[in-house]
């Protein structure tokens, strides 16, 4: 029986016999349920590192603000789109790919709903993925996105100009 049944079966017969559970001194756990703890634990803090990588990238881009943008630049002070989602990740201790058609297909897709800060944002056509962008919040049911816009402007944060945009992600569950 699971855990959480056997808890609630117990104190059940507890209250049926006058008893709270609260009087008992707790059992030890058994040696499969101290290893699911740990494992659990061990998931937990990898899945933190993972986050708090994410969340490093999304600083590194931000502070790219006001650089340049050039075709094919991937850093340190000029940037393509892609090239910023590349630097910005690497430098997080990321092996991302350098196009944003590769770096949409590494990522693991997730619903808009679920974005968080510095996931990552694919804009779409016909063609397929063209544009990346790293993802900072939601403002009154907007995405705000740090990115490399295209020639002649530079990083910038911005709203999204279309809604064929999806998200990734390369944090854990």
């Amino acid at each position: 029986m699971p855990a959480t049944r056997t808890a609630r079966a117990s104190a059940l017969a507890l209250a049926g016999l006058g008893l709270a559970a609260s009087t008992l001194t707790a059992l030890p756990a058994t040696a499969a349920e101290q290893t699911d703890v740990r494992t659990d634990v061990r998931t937990r803090t990898v899945a933190q590192r993972v986050s708090a990588r994410v969340v490093s990238a999304k600083d590194i881009a931000m502070r790219q603000r006001g650089d340049a943008y050039a075709y094919g630049a991937a850093g340190p002070d000029r940037f393509d789109c892609s090239g910023l989602v590349f630097y910005s990740f690497r430098r997080a201790g990321f092996s991302v790919p350098r196009t944003s058609g590769a770096q949409a297909g590494f990522t693991r897709r997730i619903a808009k709903k679920d974005m968080r800060a510095g996931d990552l944002m694919f804009f779409y056509g016909s063609g397929g993925v063209y544009h990346a962008a790293i993802f900072l919040k939601w403002s009154h049911g907007h995405a705000v996105m740090v990115h490399s816009p295209g020639s002649g402007q530079r990083v910038r944060v911005a709203v999204p100009w279309t809604s064929s945009w999806f998200g990734g992600t390369l944090r854990r569950r």
